[in-house]
């Protein structure tokens, strides 16, 4: 129970880290954020299978690679 705090403290960092970075992207603002928001729905599932121990199931599988479907399509359609 005691790598709690350290895994906290990650999360923390990374939670701040996930509201700061997007804004110096180059790109459209809006567009960033709901990319990084597919990429935390990916992380999350990856997340529970490491550290949690769920181990995801095909509709969870798909679902994340319809979010990274989704960042491809924000980030990398032709304007």
């Amino acid at each position: 129970m005691a790598i709690r705090g350290p895994l906290g403290a990650i999360g923390a960092v990374t939670l701040a880290l996930y509201g700061i970075v997007p804004t110096y992207q180059p790109a459209h603002f809006g567009r960033v954020y709901a990319a990084y928001g597919d990429v935390f729905v990916v992380l999350s599932v990856a997340w529970g299978w490491s550290i949690g121990g769920v181990r995801p199931d095909g509709f969870d599988l798909l679902g994340a690679l319809i979010c990274l479907a989704g960042v491809a399509v924000i980030m990398y359609a032709p304007r």
